[in-house]
Formats: C-alpha cells, sequence, structure tokens
C-alpha cells in the first residue's frame, strides 16, 4: 500500500499503514524461488545440524516478537526455545552446555543491551544470527549471520511496522529450520509461504475498518487509566504488546497476562471500570487452536459474570465472541502461527488513537528513545 504523507496526522498511523507493503518487501528479500534466505546461513551451515536449543536475546517490543517466535518456531521446527531479557542474558549461567543458536533481536541494530548479550554469546562460542532493520548496523557486522526486516525506516518512536516485520522474518526463520532439519518437504513449505503471503492483503483489506473501530473504541473508555490485556499461547505475546504500545504513547497502565492467569490474581482488578482487551482469534483447521479458544470463552464469560468489560479480537464471522463481548474487532481467518500478524494491527491503531485523544505526542512520547545506546 502506498501511504500518502498528506492523509497522516502523526508518522505512527503512516507507519501502521504502510505494514502491508513492509511485511511483503521482507518476505521477497528473503526468498529466492522458495529458498529461504539464500547462502546466508553459509557461514555456519555445520551449526545448523549440531544446536540443541535457540535463545532469543532482546528488549522490548523486539522480546515480544521472540515471544512469538518462540512458539513458531518449537511448533514448526520443533527446537526448545528460550526467550531472555537482553539486559539479563549476560547474567545468566554459563553452564548450560546445549550448543545453542542465540537469536538477537532489535530494530535498530544500536541497542546496547542486545548487542552486549551478543558479545556474551560469542564469548561463550555460540553461534549468533542477529534480526535488525538497519543492515550496515553494529549487531549485524558483529553477528555469525545477519537477517534484515525490510520495514524501511520508521519515524516514530513506538514499534509498529518494524515489528510486524520481525514476526514475519521469525515465521521464515522458523521454516527455515524445520526445511533443515528434515521435519517438513519443499511442497509444505511452499503451502506456509502461500499462507504467509496471504497476510498482506488480508491486513490492507481490514486497515480502514479497523481504524475506524479502534478510533471508536478509544472514545468509548477515553477516561480509563488502567487496562488489562489477554492471550493464551502465541496471542499472549500480542498481548503484551498491545499493552506495551498502549502504555507507551497515552502513560496509562496496561499489563499483558496469559489469559489463563486472569483467576490467579489479577481477577481482582475486574469491574466496570476496567477496559479488558482479549486476544479471541481462532484456526478453524487446528484443534489446538480450537481447544485454546474454546478456554478464551471461557474468560470472556467469566469477565461479563463479573460486571466486566472486554473487547475481543476475534475472527471474521465469529458470533459467539460477539454474544459475550461489548464489542469486538475482526480479523480475516489465518492459520494460528500467522494469525499475530494481523492482530496486532488493531491493537496499535486503539492505542493510536486513545493517545491522541488524551492529548499526548504518538511520535516523540516522553522519556522514549528509538534506539537504546546505553545500558
Amino acid at each position: 500500500m502506498s501511504a500518502d504523507p498528506h492523509r497522516f496526522p502523526h508518522a505512527m498511523l503512516r507507519e501502521i499503514y504502510e505494514q502491508p507493503s513492509a511485511i511483503c518487501e521482507t518476505i521477497r528479500q528473503n526468498i529466492d524461488a522458495d529458498e529461504l534466505f539464500p547462502s546466508a546461513f553459509q557461514p555456519i551451515e555445520s551449526a545448523l545440524f549440531a544446536f540443541k536449543k535457540v535463545i532469543v536475546a532482546a528488549s522490548g517490543s523486539s522480546r515480544h516478537a521472540g515471544l512469538a517466535g518462540e512458539i513458531m518456531i518449537e511448533d514448526i521446527a520443533g527446537v526448545p526455545v528460550d526467550v531472555e531479557y537482553s539486559s539479563e542474558y549476560c547474567y545468566r549461567s554459563t553452564h548450560a552446555g546445549t550448543d545453542p543458536i542465540v537469536v538477537v533481536i532489535t530494530q535498530s541494530g544500536e541497542t546496547a543491551d542486545t548487542i552486549a548479550a551478543q558479545r556474551e554469546a560469542r564469548s561463550r562460542g555460540a553461534q549468533t544470527v542477529a534480526i535488525s532493520n538497519v543492515a550496515d548496523s553494529t549487531i549485524s557486522r558483529e553477528s555469525s549471520v545477519a537477517l534484515h526486516t525490510r520495514a524501511g525506516i520508521e519515524k516514530a518512536i513506538p514499534a509498529t511496522k518494524s515489528f510486524t516485520a520481525q514476526l514475519t522474518l521469525l515465521y521464515l526463520f522458523a521454516l527455515f529450520l524445520a526445511r533443515k532439519r528434515g521435519r517438513m518437504t519443499s511442497e509444505v513449505i511452499r503451502a506456509h509461504l502461500n499462507a504467509l503471503a496471504a497476510v498482506p492483503p488480508g491486513i490492507e483489506k481490514s486497515l480502514a475498518t479497523w481504524d475506524r473501530q479502534a478510533a471508536e473504541f478509544a472514545r468509548h473508555v477515553q477516561q480509563a487509566r488502567a487496562f488489562l490485556y489477554l492471550g493464551r499461547g502465541v496471542h499472549y505475546a500480542i498481548a503484551r504488546e498491545g499493552a506495551l504500545k498502549l502504555k507507551e504513547i497515552s502513560y496509562v497502565q496496561a499489563e499483558g497476562v496469559p489469559a489463563g492467569e486472569l483467576r490467579h490474581g489479577p481477577n481482582a482488578l475486574v469491574d466496570d471500570k476496567l477496559p479488558i482487551v482479549v486476544l479471541a482469534t481462532r484456526d478453524g483447521a487446528d484443534p489446538d487452536s480450537q481447544l485454546r479458544y474454546q478456554k478464551t470463552l471461557g474468560v470472556l464469560e467469566y469477565i461479563k459474570s463479573r460486571g466486566g468489560k472486554a473487547i475481543a479480537i476475534a475472527t471474521e464471522g465469529d458470533r459467539e465472541v460477539a454474544s459475550i463481548t461489548e464489542r469486538a474487532i475482526f480479523v480475516p481467518p489465518m492459520p494460528e502461527l500467522l494469525s499475530p500478524i494481523l492482530e496486532v494491527v488493531p491493537l496499535q491503531l486503539f492505542a493510536y488513537h486513545f493517545a491522541v485523544l488524551n492529548g499526548a505526542d504518538v511520535d516523540n512520547p516522553r522519556n522514549l528513545v528509538k534506539a537504546v545506546v546505553t545500558e
């Protein structure tokens, strides 16, 4: 989608609308005739058959992408994954000898904590894979393998298109590992790539509707000063990211929690003044997704029974969710591990509209910088 710069009052909104093209370009630049990352992994070819786990080190939104990537890699490639805060990685035990590949994720490629994590990983003898949006960045130059999202320059401080590009690249990385380790045939990989190719047009056709609905929801809860975001499985990462977006740019308290944890403490907060955003999409072809969905319906019913106000991000055509929530925003049906790329977009739009309504500078929130270059 070509975003007209005169149409958008803020860089953040423009960059939200640029996500279909950023995702398309990330796919295009990392695939050649169905070959994933052609030649990129040659420097560590032997390690691809020897490593026993993946460790992801990242901060902020990039860490949330890593949390989603954890489930993508484990489910698709069958490789165990640990996700660390970059700022904590250097202080973790050095005795866990599992021959990992360490994946470091940073939009700018200059995040101090993540650079330090990569240097520590290299000093421990680990091969590293750096994911960044800047080809000539410190983290790319110092990595064993450099992979690049192709989101283009992101001027607003909050990550939007760089985040969905990271999710896209991590999905491709999961497919790459599955192929390398003999878990998928080329035909199955192609089917996954065809499904991924449907994501950008799915976002593009929905953007205007999501924008309008997000603005309406923001007006409805404009006076709220705390929010709870709930997600299950891969969607928990998106609940965390949705909460972070709102917190970053509107200065209200927002927390992302696994949906199944609501009754283990957070339910004490549930009342008619606390908006609760619930990720309730489903993949009708995936029994595990259907089970998670049914459990999430139970959470929504519990919220309603306690007088809570829930808004759901749900799959198009879902009447059950619409009947037990105050509001619902619908996303096109997608395979379970691809739906996060779509469902985060209306959450970005809601954070944007809520912050604007409350007079915040969404492109330059207070105390924040685009790249945290000092620890």
